[in-house]
């Protein structure tokens, strides 16, 4: 998938680059930008001293020395003073330069810390939101894998509100599996017989005379009353929009040459959180979405949290899978894409 949200020390990140969020001045901060030179070794910190004063929202690249990444890009973040000096442009412009120079030098992957929400104090919620909105926005002209790393759960946060109205959706929907495994195997099966008991009562009460038994139908009769598969109903479905297939895969957090192998196998077979993504790129209503996905033998229920939680964005007509995607991290689910 093109963007991620991952749980990990950068430092162990595997990508081209590396993003750090460094003093303006040549000097080895806290935090993030103490732990890559720990890890890249002193060779980082010579190099950046050539480099001199960085302004904040600015970036420059160094190489990655003992880092896996090739290269580290280093960024200054701003100080958050109450977001009355213009914190919230500097800070895009953070991922903005930093992007900028990843596709310059011929990334293909990079990671980011999530920038200005330790010592410098911005509100991780407002952090989350623009560093996804830039992300998003330079992934619409740009193939480019983006982590989006965090160390812990204290440094990601959604806004509060957006946790409430979905900490609250799964409460009302969530169906606790709980119930029905506490319940023990004999009144369980006495449950059943009384069940099939009524049920045969009502059948007999209310059924017509019998009738003779249809032919039964073979197996290939009914392969042949199936209904289109997944791929044939999604690129019937994009047909319909007019819109081209980049800004589908786009939307649905797919690389190009994934959705390529949809296009080209009518019989593929996705994973559930890709099969959703293309129906939120869509923006299907609930019923359609459970049709699609159906079509590839999935289906949504209120027994699954990241169903519910799917169920949610649907409901509120949000189709932004970069919002969809930190909600699910923030509830420990998997995310949508390929």
């Amino acid at each position: 998938m093109p963007f991620e949200i991952v749980r990990n020390d950068i430092t162990q990140m595997r990508v081209d680059a590396i993003v750090n969020t460094a003093n303006p001045r040549s000097v080895i901060g806290s935090g993030v930008d103490a732990g890559i030179h720990r890890a890249a070794g002193p060779e980082l910190l010579t190099a950046r001293e050539k480099i001199g004063r960085i302004g904040v929202g600015e970036a420059a690249i160094t190489p990655g020395f003992g880092l896996n990444a090739k290269y580290v890009i280093h960024t200054v973040g701003p100080v958050w003073r109450g977001g009355l000096l213009g914190e919230r442009k500097l800070l895009r412009g953070c991922y903005e330069s930093s992007l900028a120079l990843a596709a310059e030098n011929g990334c293909e992957s990079i990671a980011f810390p999530l920038i200005s929400t330790g010592n410098y104090g911005f509100p991780k919620d407002e952090a989350l939101r623009i560093a996804l909105d830039a992300i998003r926005g330079f992934l619409k002209d740009h193939e480019m894998m983006i982590s989006l790393v965090v160390f812990d759960r204290e440094s990601f946060q959604l806004s509060r509100q957006r946790y409430r109205e979905v900490a609250s959706f799964i409460d009302d929907n969530y169906i606790q599996e709980k119930t029905a495994q506490q319940i023990s195997p004999r009144h369980a099966r006495r449950e059943r017989i009384c069940r099939e008991r009524l049920e045969d009562i009502e059948v007999c009460a209310s059924a017509p005379m019998p009738m003779a038994a249809p032919p039964k139908a073979s197996l290939a009769d009914l392969l042949a009353e199936t209904d289109a598969g997944f791929s044939e109903t999604l690129l019937k479905l994009i047909d319909q929009t007019g819109k081209k297939d980049s800004e589908i895969y786009t939307k649905a957090n797919l690389s190009r040459q994934h959705f390529s192998k949809i296009r080209n196998n009518p019989h593929y077979q996705p994973t559930k959180p890709t099969a959703i993504a293309l129906a939120l790129a869509l923006e299907l209503n609930l019923d359609q979405t459970r049709d699609l996905i159906g079509r590839a033998g999935y289906a949504l229920t209120s027994s699954s949290k990241f169903d519910v939680i799917i169920m949610y964005f649907i409901r509120e007509k949000n189709y932004n899978l970069f919002d969809i995607n930190a909600a699910l991290f923030e509830f420990d689910q998997s995310l949508l894409g390929g």
